[in-house]
């Protein structure tokens, strides 16, 4: 199974955490997973795969411009209805409005058709409700987070496509 990571970045931060939510998908037999800045995608890769993921800077409370328009203007046509999707974000300040973010990500996501992916408290520690999010300059402390997410993303994307 293919899993797409489609990410925008500004610092590197959300580019970095994408490539930990990769290792973390990458520990499921049977998974291949890649991730892509929006502006450098692998057509055929995102085209094949069954699962799909988001994340972005917070950038002003929300999503980069860059990532909404992706979003309203170009994700669709990687056929993203009945497909399991999420989201993750980063952002500079701890009450930097990462959740929102998230949420705006997850509202356009569902209204094309997807599922959303969250694992809640169903997973036990470390609870992600929406998604992970990383805080700077603390980067290094916020991997193992992300790893964790794409592992229990990929896990899950596995079993809702038997």
């Amino acid at each position: 199974m293919k899993i797409t990571v489609f990410y925008d970045s500004r610092t590197n931060n959300t580019s970095t955490m994408a490539e930990c939510i990769v290792e973390g998908m990458m520990k499921v037999d049977g998974v291949e997973a890649k991730a892509f800045h929006i502006d450098a995608i692998d057509d055929e890769f995102a085209t094949a795969s069954e699962a799909y993921v988001f994340g972005t800077p917070t950038y002003a409370g929300g999503p980069t411009a860059e990532m909404y328009s992706f979003l309203l203007n170009r994700a669709a046509k990687y056929g993203l209805a009945g497909h399991l999707g999420g989201v993750f974000a980063t952002q500079q300040y701890i009450h930097g409005g990462a959740d929102v973010t998230m949420l705006r990500m997850a509202e356009t996501l569902l209204v094309f058709g997807m599922m959303i992916y969250s694992g809640g408290g169903s997973q036990g520690s470390p609870v992600i409700h929406f998604g992970p999010v990383e805080v700077s300059p603390n980067m290094d402390a916020f991997k193992d987070l992300f790893r964790i997410y794409g592992e229990r993303f990929a896990k899950q994307a596995v079993a809702v496509t038997k």
